[in-house]
């Protein structure tokens, strides 16, 4: 089945509007302004609207780096937001890097509904799961906070530290952190023969881990998924795959799934995007997901 998914009831966040390769987000109280390639259709609010309700707006040197330029010298360059559905509630810790991002892609809510619904079903008692790309954790927060045991994965020691921030402003404990290439740490753990309930993965289209090794999403995704798929718990699992990159279509995250599982159930594939109010969508990646209750 194919579905177009967005977030549906997250009070601390808000795309207001986008397009002339831009988006106008509110983040709790502080409302940016930051570059969006995907945004190639026009805005459909007045640039004077969006100059009287941005709060700091990002200036770029080039596609990925840049800085912010504030309305307000007094404006923090940190702050909190809270994600709350019917399972759980969850902080988050921006704050504004030179690479344009602030530490939480919004879209991922969607997910993050997913993975607390689906613990709440499993029979399992303490459900395993590994999130792997991890980033600033909000998958992990939100299967911790559904009940999980939770492992997350990432390359890059600094976000790893910032997800542990984010354990401890949500009043969470123990999930275990994990500094490393996520292909070596799958490979390792297969070895070990460790199963999981619920993996997901979120992969960038280039990257490298802790010791220079390199990631490229065309040429490491299917290996990845035929590991990933040996570490599953056949009896109860979940597994969700985003993929951002341009080239990649939910027909093709689809493949990727069927082809490793013998037998997915209630498998689901589309896109993911933001609904701006003012009324574009914004496109934000493919996802694909499968589960099996016991």
């Amino acid at each position: 089945m194919i579905s177009l998914l967005t977030p549906r009831h997250w009070k601390d966040y808000e795309l207001i509007d986008c397009g002339d390769f831009e988006k106008l987000e509110r983040f709790g109280n502080i409302t940016l302004i930051r570059p969006e390639p995907q945004a190639v259709w026009a805005k459909q609010l007045p640039e004077s609207e969006w100059q009287k309700l941005h709060d700091i707006r990002f200036k770029g040197r080039s596609a990925t780096s840049g800085e912010w330029i504030k309305k307000n010298a007094r404006t923090p360059d940190r702050w909190h937001i809270t994600y709350k559905n019917d399972d759980i509630s969850i902080k988050l810790r921006l704050a504004l890097t030179s690479f344009k991002h602030v530490g939480v892609f919004p879209e991922q809510a969607v997910n993050w509904d997913y993975i607390s619904e689906t613990i709440g079903q499993f029979k399992t008692e303490q459900p395993r799961i590994l999130n792997l790309f991890a980033y600033t954790g909000g998958a992990s927060l939100a299967a911790k906070a559904a009940g999980a045991d939770t492992t997350h994965v990432d390359s890059i020691k600094q976000v790893v530290t910032w997800a542990n921030e984010n354990q401890e402003i949500s009043g969470l404990k123990d999930i275990r952190w994990v500094v490393e290439d996520a292909l070596k740490f799958v490979k390792r753990e297969i070895k070990r023969g460790k199963k999981y309930n619920g993996i997901i993965l979120d992969p960038p289209a280039y990257g490298h881990g802790p010791n220079g090794e390199k990631w490229k999403l065309e040429d490491h995704i299917l290996e990845m998924m035929q590991d990933v798929a040996g570490l599953l718990d056949e009896e109860e699992h979940f597994l969700i795959l985003n993929t951002y990159s341009l080239g990649f279509s939910s027909v093709i995250v689809e493949n990727l799934l069927r082809g490793p599982l013998s037998d997915p159930q209630n498998l689901e594939t589309g896109e993911l995007y933001l609904q701006a109010t003012a009324g574009s969508k914004l496109p934000l990646g493919v996802f694909g997901k499968v589960r099996k209750i016991g």
